[in-house]
């Protein structure tokens, strides 16, 4: 019997998943990585603001959950290389989809943050 995943259920572990492919950095790296193989230092630089330590829990989590792929190469000194699995191209791809979406949109959605935060003001 295959498991089927319900993220609307705490105790799903596919929630765990979600949590680390739509956080902050998990969809940044996820679509940075899209472009291509990268090492730890090169996507540190890609995802701008991303802290060292925060870079190294996301790229763990999402190899753990079978997205990404770490490649070590025995050489001095380590070369460590990250990639997409095809699951993590998979979601890439509509991660991308979505970052496109909403730079297309960006206007629009900025007007609505100004009206919104005028109504609020207005009722302070």
């Amino acid at each position: 019997m295959a498991l089927t995943g319900d993220v609307y259920d705490h105790n799903c572990p596919s929630r765990v998943i979600a949590d680390h492919v739509t956080g902050r950095w998990g969809s940044l790296v996820l679509g940075k990585l899209l472009e291509g193989t990268l090492r730890f230092s090169a996507l540190r630089r890609e995802v701008r603001g991303v802290s060292e330590k925060m870079l190294a829990q996301t790229l763990q989590a999402l190899e753990r959950d079978g997205l990404v792929r770490r490649v070590v190469h025995p050489v001095i000194p380590p070369h460590v290389d990250y990639s997409l699995t095809e699951p993590g191209r998979q979601i890439a791809l509509r991660i991308k989809g979505m970052f496109e979406w909403i730079e297309q949109n960006l206007p629009t959605l900025l007007a609505a943050q100004r009206e919104y935060d005028d109504r609020r003001m207005a009722n302070v």
